[in-house]
């Protein structure tokens, strides 16, 4: 049999963390190991219980989320960030993902969804909830239909495709949602992947979304304005 995964729940209302450690402890196969009421502790408890993956609020007292998944990515790295919260605007998303989170979920998720979720980031992938990925894939669409870059300007020394892809990734994009967009197969996809991923000297899709938007190859969202 499998071992468990090991959770961290991290929000600083307790009724939902509870709530969340009460249901998430039905699931087969998952443990909830801790429950932390902040950033700060958060960040102690990871290191002391060792979970697979900490689900991470952002909004919360002394260390927010994102400060604490930014510390977790530079010390323990090896701890997965699920951020799980009710913010699902474009800059809340780039602010979680940059600090290196693998996923990103609404807390409309059900325990299905959070599972899969879970499952997802330990075999290396990037979850996003697809309420999240709208708002991704409108600011792609927003890209007028011209070459965001002229091909020798592109960073790192990416091809027009790879430039391409990396902008699907950004844009929350499955494998099987590139292939079929751009018309190849998978293995292609996979392929143009692998070659991004060693040229900008990114570990992971999570990585390459943060390197996507740093470079331009995206557009940032602009930040609200002031009432």
């Amino acid at each position: 049999m499998n071992d468990p995964i090991r959770v961290l729940t991290a929000d600083d209302q307790r009724v939902v963390r509870e709530g969340l450690a009460m249901v998430l402890g039905l699931l087969p196969g998952v443990e909830v190991v801790g429950t932390a009421a902040d950033g700060d502790e958060a960040i102690a408890m990871a290191r002391e219980l060792r979970p697979d993956v900490v689900l991470m609020d952002l909004r919360m007292p002394r260390c927010d989320g994102v400060e604490a998944t930014r510390q977790l990515r530079e010390h323990e790295p090896q701890i997965k960030v699920i951020v799980l919260t009710t913010y699902a605007d474009d800059r809340s998303v780039l602010d979680a993902l940059r600090a290196g989170a693998r996923g990103y979920l609404t807390k409309d998720a059900g325990a299905v969804e959070i599972r899969r979720a879970l499952e997802q980031v330990l075999d290396d992938q990037v979850a996003i909830d697809p309420a999240v990925q709208h708002h991704l894939v409108d600011a792609i669409a927003a890209i007028p239909d011209e070459p965001r870059q002229p091909a020798a300007r592109l960073p790192a020394g990416l091809t027009p495709r790879e430039a391409e892809v990396l902008s699907l990734i950004a844009a929350g994009l499955s494998n099987t949602e590139i292939a079929s967009q751009l018309v190849v197969s998978e293995a292609t996809v996979k392929s143009h992947i692998n070659h991004l991923l060693t040229k900008i000297q990114a570990r992971d899709r999570a990585q390459a979304v943060s390197y996507a938007y740093q470079h331009g190859l995206v557009p940032a969202p602009e930040a609200p304005q002031a009432p």
